[in-house]
């Protein structure tokens, strides 16, 4: 990805490596940045086959709508960690090539700290604030204290809210729907949510009795799938059918969800306040990531900033989903605090799974704080 920063605007992407440039008037810092695109479903060996045909290709078309060549180039940043092993195989092989032939600084990158960064792009918004990362590989709970800084509070248990919409939409076979075949499965369960009542199915909420900032989403998915055999008997059709109350369903999870990263989120403002983590005027809660695209969700969120005076701020879609320019602009922002700027970078190897931050799910889980009650209700 080959960046010139201030005025950052995407130009161009490709589906499995995302390329973007950006202009700028008189601005001399540049960075290249690839990132190895992960949703639910994909198949690993394919996704690094199909970044080894295409990295290159889209690098150099990026090289000439931009009109900056390599040489012009202040550093190279690149996804190191977390994600799929082989995909960030490919893109540090690639980027560590490039280093080696130009003789540009290295950044290393985490995949969410570049996510809860990114809004620091488009807003005027300081350290510290409280981040949700939420999307189909992720879902955590941190205060972002600097660039490089953060607490981690809570993160999930096991699969990530992307993901469990993804396995639901697969389960109700919302790829044979006529209005939502081409959707990605949050996206699809997004719509027919819209038409759907979701008190007609009864979902349990997850972890109710752990006082954390964990979250859980393999229990209700489970629970869904029960559900989704038990309709299918009782509407006598088969697996690839669509079922007749597929939007009271995708209405249901989809509540359910939100209201679970609600209350997680809610515990960990009352944690902070506790603790004086977060500056006393006009906190701030970011939300980022492929499942910040959910306006229900975001809307349920909203209701619990709002109670205690929390700025919410997400970015556009486009910029919530995995992209290349977040990767770039985490890189700016390293490269202009001088951290993590690495001039030798032989020794750098990419992490499939990595921690963010130093860890307080322990002190949380001590705490115990019970949520008051709100009115989770859009």
């Amino acid at each position: 990805m080959f960046v010139r920063h201030v005025n950052m605007e995407i130009i161009s992407h490709q589906k499995e490596t995302i390329i973007s440039l950006t202009n700028t008037v008189g601005a001399t810092d540049f960075l290249i940045c690839f990132m190895s695109r992960r949703a639910g479903g994909i198949i690993p060996p394919v996704a690094q086959r199909l970044h080894r045909e295409h990295l290159g290709r889209v690098v150099q078309e990026a090289i000439d709508k931009s009109g900056v060549s390599l040489n012009e180039l202040t550093a190279i940043a690149t996804t190191i960690k977390p994600g799929l092993a082989l995909s960030l195989q490919v893109g540090l092989e690639y980027s560590l090539k490039l280093i080696e032939q130009y003789k540009k600084p290295f950044i290393p990158i985490h995949h969410m700290e570049a996510h809860a960064l990114t809004i620091r792009m488009l807003q005027s918004v300081e350290f510290p604030f409280l981040v949700l990362l939420i999307s189909g590989g992720h879902s955590l709970l941190a205060v972002a204290r600097g660039v490089d800084d953060f607490l981690l509070l809570g993160q999930t248990m096991d699969e990530a809210p992307g993901d469990t919409f993804d396995k639901v939409a697969r389960r109700l076979s919302l790829r044979n729907h006529p209005a939502c075949c081409t959707m990605s499965g949050g996206e699809a369960i997004e719509y027919l949510a819209r038409s759907g009542n979701r008190l007609h199915i009864e979902l349990t909420q997850p972890m109710r009795h752990h006082l954390d900032c964990d979250f859980s989403f393999s229990g209700l998915r489970n629970h869904v799938n029960q559900i989704i055999t038990k309709k299918e008997k009782e509407e006598g059709i088969q697996n690839g059918q669509l079922l007749s109350c597929a939007n009271d369903i995708a209405a249901a999870v989809q509540h359910t969800v939100a209201v679970h990263l609600a209350k997680r989120t809610h515990r960990a403002i009352l944690f902070c306040k506790m603790e004086d983590l977060l500056p006393q005027s006009n906190p701030t809660l970011v939300v980022s990531g492929g499942v910040a695209s959910n306006k229900y969700i975001i809307k349920v969120l909203q209701i619990v900033a709002e109670a205690y005076g929390f700025s919410l701020n997400c970015p556009p879609p486009k910029l919530c989903t995995d992209n290349g320019i977040m990767i770039a602009w985490n890189g700016i922002e390293r490269l202009r605090a001088g951290i993590g700027v690495l001039q030798n970078p032989k020794a750098i190897r990419y992490e499939p799974k990595a921690p963010l931050g130093i860890s307080l799910s322990e002190q949380v889980k001590k705490a115990a704080l019970k949520v008051p009650r709100l009115k989770l209700k859009i």
